[in-house]
């Protein structure tokens, strides 16, 4: 029996944080993995540089355009032409050849400063996709936190299943010395063989948990789903967190927050874009042209011309059946629309930080209290190891107090996952999780 308790000391030595030592896997690990992999995330990447590559002064119409122009004609007639003396000549099968080309350059100087609201609707766009990307990575390392410690609660869970089947192991070879001599029924080594193998079965079952766990996050970072890993026990729970302060952040780093703010902006400019189209578009034209005509018939048989040729244009609606005006009043409806959402938005998050909160101090306030149950069951495993030892129990109560033990141990880490997971979603509501935890 004695041997019993050394192997149970040292299980749970191992459950308080010592862990494995092969291929152990961190969380800030699993989190640059994922960072550096995640299909989201680089999808996420590629959209802001998109956006980025569209912040450019041609884009949104400030800059001249220039176009290279080359055409040739050529024509087989039968012709005849009367001309005013009377002369009829003709001609079977004459060639007439035309060819031109050239450049020309156009330049919108003014379009009501529509330009302007258009290269800033750029930037604006680009800052969108920059807050998408933060948020798509708050997701996502979210997600990957999550799993992992999921991972940690219950590889714990099989440590302790591990643990009971090492004493039902033990209480199986007591109960046959006993029935050896005498002391025991052959019940009772029946009863315990069968708690044995539903514990082993509750251990298959517990690996393969883990294992499928250990899947989904391989798949989370993006690389092989069959690479195995272990974990890191210990579970670090951020109890600090106060309600105030995270609802100050949340203003400032929330990323829904910051998109609504460049929605509200990309509005404003989009009423300005509008407007714009009440002012007159001047336009500059130039151009350099090469020409050659032939003719097989005809008062010029050849001619060439090259020149430059440059010019202004300006136009302005003057009616256009009232959308002009129907274009700025939904404009401005718009403005007042995502103005409402940001202050819906601003109420949802604000009530989801507190549901957030509150559930997050009850799930500290359980993980605490299911510690120290852990800690009653098993000093009352440690009693009933004794009493069984030397016959005072019956082999029932004894599997009374192993099966409290390991209930004590589930709930217990359940309870600090969930504490863990509050924590996690309160940060990600925030929109500011510790890459460090």
């Amino acid at each position: 029996m004695m041997k019993l308790k050394v192997l149970l000391s040292i299980f749970w030595g191992l459950y308080i944080g010592l862990g494995y030592s092969q291929d152990v896997l961190t969380v800030q690990q699993a989190v640059e993995i994922a960072l550096e992999n995640n299909y989201d995330i680089r999808l996420s990447q590629n959209d802001l540089q998109i956006a980025k590559e569209n912040v450019t002064y041609g884009n949104a119409g400030m800059l001249p355009t220039v176009t290279g122009n080359f055409s040739q004609s050529n024509s087989l007639q039968n012709s005849t032409q009367v001309q005013n003396t009377g002369v009829e000549r003709s001609l079977d099968n004459a060639k007439n050849n035309s060819m031109t080309y050239g450049v020309s350059i156009g330049w919108t100087i003014f379009d009501g400063l529509g330009m302007f609201s258009r290269y800033e609707t750029l930037k604006e766009l680009e800052k969108q996709g920059d807050i998408q990307l933060k948020k798509t990575i708050l997701t996502q390392v979210s997600d990957v936190i999550s799993t992992y410690y999921t991972i940690v609660e219950q590889k714990n869970i099989l440590m302790a299943l591990d643990s009971t089947i090492l004493i039902s192991k033990e209480r199986l070879r007591t109960a046959e010395n006993r029935y050896s001599i005498g002391k025991a029924s052959k019940l009772e080594v029946l009863n315990v063989k069968v708690n044995l193998n539903t514990d082993e079965s509750a251990q298959v079952k517990q690996t393969e948990v883990v294992k499928n766990l250990k899947i989904a996050l391989n798949n989370l970072m993006a690389r092989d789903l069959d690479i195995d890993f272990d974990v890191v026990e210990d579970v670090q729970v951020d109890e600090g967190l106060v309600f105030a302060d995270l609802l100050d952040k949340s203003k400032t780093h929330n990323p829904d927050l910051l998109a609504l703010g460049i929605a509200k902006r990309l509005a404003d400019l989009e009423l300005k874009t509008v407007k714009a189209n009440r002012y007159p578009t001047i336009r500059l034209n130039g151009g350099y042209n090469f020409a050659e005509t032939e003719s097989s018939l005809g008062f010029v048989a050849q001619s060439n011309s090259r020149g430059l040729n440059y010019g202004i244009t300006a136009s302005i609606n003057i009616f256009d059946g009232f959308n002009q005006r129907r274009n700025e009043r939904i404009a401005r409806i718009r403005v007042d629309n995502v103005d409402l959402v940001a202050s819906q938005q601003q109420k949802e998050i604000e009530s989801s930080l507190l549901q957030a909160f509150q559930s997050y101090q009850t799930n500290v306030a359980l993980y605490r209290l299911e510690e120290k149950n852990v800690q009653i069951a098993k000093q009352n495993l440690n009693i009933t190891m004794d009493k069984f030892r030397i016959g005072t129990i019956s082999s029932v109560e004894f599997r009374d107090a192993q099966e409290n033990y390991i209930q004590a141990v589930t709930r217990y880490n359940s309870s600090k996952l969930q504490a863990k997971l509050s924590e996690t979603l309160l940060k990600e509501i925030v929109g500011s999780i510790g890459f460090e935890d």
